[in-house]
C-alpha cells in the first residue's frame, strides 16, 4: 500500500493555483534534498512552488523536482516527498501539515511485516513510560 502523502501534495499545490495563492514547501533538509545549503535554516527550508517561481516541476509519488533561481542563479531543486513536512498557500496559511519521513517509517514497518518480522509494541510501551521529551517549536504558523 501507498502512502497518501504526494497525492495530499498534488491536490494542495492545485488547490493553491486555483485559488491564485502560492503554494510553499516546508521541507526537512537531509542528504537526500538538493537545495542551496545556504538557504536553509534549523534544518528546513521553504520553497515557493508555484508556475511562476518554478521551471518542469514535477510532483512524482517519491519525488518533487524542479528549477528555480536563488539570488538570481539558477538551479535544480530535488525534494523527496518524505522529506516535506507541510505544503500551505502564503496568503492564508490554510494547507497540511505532515510528520517529517513519515512515508519512510510507513515503508518500514510495510516492509518489515513483508518479511514476516514483527512491529516491537513493546518497545513503544517502554518508550511511553519515560518521561515526554520536550518539542522542538515550528517556525511555521497556524492560521485558522
Amino acid at each position: 500500500m501507498f502512502t497518501t502523502k504526494p497525492y495530499l501534495i498534488r491536490a494542495i499545490h492545485e488547490w493553491c493555483a486555483d485559488e491564485g495563492f502560492t503554494p510553499y514547501l516546508a521541507v526537512q533538509v537531509d542528504e537526500r534534498t538538493r537545495v542551496p545549503r545556504e538557504f536553509v535554516r534549523d534544518g528546513q527550508i521553504v520553497l515557493n512552488v508555484c508556475a511562476d517561481a518554478t521551471h518542469q516541476l514535477q510532483m512524482g509519488n517519491d519525488e518533487i523536482s524542479f528549477q528555480t533561481r536563488f539570488n538570481g542563479a539558477s538551479f535544480p531543486v530535488l525534494v523527496p516527498v518524505a522529506a516535506v513536512v507541510a505544503i500551505y498557500a502564503r496568503e492564508n496559511g490554510q494547507g497540511m501539515a505532515f510528520e517529517a519521513n513519515s512515508s519512510t517509517q510507513i515503508a518500514d514497518i510495510e516492509n518489515a511485516e513483508k518479511v514476516g518480522a514483527s512491529v516491537a509494541v513493546e518497545a513503544d510501551q517502554d518508550n511511553a513510560k519515560q518521561e515526554p521529551v520536550a518539542k522542538r517549536g515550528s517556525h511555521l504558523t497556524r492560521i485558522k
